[in-house]
């Protein structure tokens, strides 16, 4: 059987001392968080240390074992990297224009798909059994979900553009984590036995990630929609 790049499943006696200390991943975390703290400063000096912080949480804390015992642990460190760090990303590395409408579409399109693919049986599958195609998956989520924030998040992006973008994300998050909350069997080989130690069964676990993916994923979401409409209303109040 072939180890995970988080390591081996922990029991959950071992998983508190269960840190990841691959020094190429603290290296790189090391410099970027010095690259932000010579290139920034102010709020997104802030923001830059948030995502750094997310990130190790992802990657160095208990969290990255977990994540290969629990298929629910693994969608909580993905939603990690597409629903805190990219956006903070995206605060600290803002664009500086507002995207043509296909620019942004594209970017959600790509986003969309590569949730899907990697969270579909089988490339999951490929990716905890290889290290390559694990950070490729853990880069492509992360990378494309830097991009489209940094989209939406541009000054001067049509309110209407970028509500409707959050709307298919919402949609597409949704329907993804019912069609996992609610499948029959369990999906996904890696996790048929190691959630038992942590009183769970396979389908157990694929529903409560199911859930995390249906609900708290979205949240991110409509919390930016909800302050983009809100500050398109206060401009439109004070040029009133």
């Amino acid at each position: 059987m072939t180890i995970p790049y988080c390591g081996a499943p922990p029991t959950p006696n071992e998983l508190l001392s269960s840190w990841n200390l691959d020094s190429a991943v603290l290296t790189l975390l090391g410099l970027a968080l010095l690259f932000g703290e010579r290139r920034l400063t102010g709020a997104a000096r802030t923001w830059h240390r948030l995502a750094v912080a997310s990130l190790v949480l992802a990657f160095v804390s208990p969290l990255c074992a977990l994540s290969s015992a629990l298929f629910s642990a693994r969608v909580a460190h993905h939603l990690l990297l597409i629903s805190l760090a990219a956006p903070l990303l995206a605060l600290a590395w803002p664009q500086r224009r507002a995207l043509p409408v296909l620019g942004l579409s594209a970017l959600a399109l790509v986003h969309v798909v590569l949730v899907w693919v990697w969270h579909a049986p089988a490339p999951y599958a490929l990716a905890l059994g290889s290290d390559a195609i694990y950070w490729l998956m853990e880069i492509s989520l992360l990378g494309s979900a830097v991009f489209l924030w940094r989209g939406l998040l541009a000054p001067g992006a049509s309110l209407m553009r970028v509500l409707l973008v959050h709307l298919g994300i919402v949609a597409q998050m949704g329907l993804l984590g019912a069609l996992i909350t609610f499948a029959p069997a369990p999906l996904y080989a890696p996790h048929f036995l190691s959630t038992l130690p942590f009183g769970l069964s396979a389908l157990e676990d694929q529903q409560l990630a199911g859930l995390l993916m249906w609900v708290p994923a979205n949240l991110p979401y409509l919390l930016a929609a909800l302050l983009a409409l809100g500050a398109h209303l206060k401009a439109e109040e004070r040029a009133a």
